[in-house]
């Protein structure tokens, strides 16, 4: 499965989680996701935790991420500059 094929798995519903990037339209973040698989769990973990989640989703919100992050240089600095304050990223349309 391609990249824009697994993008498609992740959408964006105001009213679930207020919007924020959801795994195939259910309650699922991404951010939980990518979340659990820093934290240390691995593939099987999360297809164990989430029964009716396949391996297509994982590499889905990592696909998901990799556009996020490349797509805000800005954010991504920001953040390796001062990893514990969180508070002082901001995400901006405007170009450098």
């Amino acid at each position: 499965m391609n990249e824009t094929e697994l993008l498609k798995r992740i959408m964006v519903d105001l009213k679930i989680f207020g919007g924020k990037p959801i795994v195939r339209g259910r309650r699922l973040a991404v951010e939980r996701v990518l979340g659990m698989l820093a934290a240390g769990d691995n593939v099987e973990d999360l297809l164990r935790a989430y029964p009716w989640l396949e391996r297509e989703d994982v590499l889905a919100c990592l696909a998901f991420a990799r556009r996020v992050v490349g797509h805000n240089n800005h954010l991504a600095t920001s953040y390796l500059a001062n990893p514990l304050n969180s508070a002082s990223l901001t995400v901006s349309s405007e170009q450098s």
